[in-house]
């Protein structure tokens, strides 16, 4: 499905940024993608991870875009256009949260639960059983977990991946506890560079572009898409900043002939304004 991981890190070099630390589902995603033949530079936040990658402190990065849930992470497509990153794969992760603490404590001893609000998110319906348990929003789920074994912190719980229950040795009393169990986050690799598929194997493509404010504007790029032979798997706007009422658009295409995209991408450089290439890979979802 992927390029051979030897071929992708021999090219590319063997440092990849993710945003968590180790037990987060960003290395869950590394260690799925790319086995586990890098160096992991563990980044707190997304802008962060975006600077490992513009100071080349890393070669790789990953970066969740959106879920199958919560839908999509809007800052982060942002993040990826303001500094012309270029997506060079996907890969998609079936998302288990569980509650993990100290061993030895039950969920009756517990009084607060901290993670990352899409995790507290996805788990609402289990704790609106425990009113007792105050649920905290905190920067990763890995890292929640990770401090609660360092500081020993009694009547703390973590959401976090069965990797972190793991590497920080705390007791899971919580199993798969998210509301919906069918639950995939979509991730990217991002490179500064877009340069490693040949034509041959692309067949999906990121895209931003802008509209004229004018009625059927969008139907008529629809049209062409497909005209094209180009199925548009997802369409996110976004308000365009200092212009009013204005918006621009990220959409992601899947094809079968690379030249039925070449034709749309000419047709749409003339039909959209500030056409942008986000990224040309291999989609992974078949």
């Amino acid at each position: 499905m992927y390029l051979h991981r030897d071929f992708f890190l021999k090219n590319m070099g063997n440092t990849i940024a993710i945003q968590g630390i180790k037990g987060s589902f960003h290395h869950q995603v590394a260690n799925e993608y790319f086995e586990t033949y890098y160096d992991l530079d563990e980044c707190l936040s997304f802008p962060a991870l975006v600077e490992s990658l513009l100071t080349q402190k890393s070669n790789i990065g990953i970066m969740a875009i959106e879920n199958s849930i919560a839908g999509s992470i809007i800052p982060n497509h942002a993040l990826i256009d303001k500094n012309n990153l270029h997506i060079i794969g996907e890969h998609y992760l079936s998302i288990n949260q569980n509650l993990m603490v100290l061993p030895g404590q039950k969920i009756e001893d517990i009084t607060e639960v901290h993670s990352h609000p899409m995790a507290l998110l996805q788990c609402q319906d289990f704790f609106a059983k425990y009113p007792h348990i105050k649920l905290v929003e905190d920067v990763d789920t890995a890292e929640t977990a990770r401090r609660i074994h360092a500081n020993k912190l009694i009547g703390i719980g973590a959401i976090a991946s069965e990797t972190a229950a793991k590497l920080y040795d705390l007791e899971i009393i919580g199993k798969h506890i998210q509301t919906i169990k069918n639950n995939y986050t979509r991730f990217v690799i991002l490179k500064t560079k877009n340069e490693f598929w040949p034509k041959n194997q692309i067949n999906k493509a990121s895209l931003k572009f802008e509209l004229e404010h004018k009625g059927g504007s969008l139907a008529t790029v629809l049209n062409v898409m497909n005209d094209c032979n180009l199925n548009l798997t997802r369409i996110q706007s976004m308000p365009i900043i200092n212009s009013p009422w204005r918006y621009s658009f990220f959409a992601d295409v899947t094809f079968t002939e690379y030249q039925d995209y070449e034709k749309g991408k000419a047709l749409l450089t003339i039909m959209a304004q500030d056409l942008k290439i986000l990224g040309e890979y291999k989609n992974t979802l078949v």
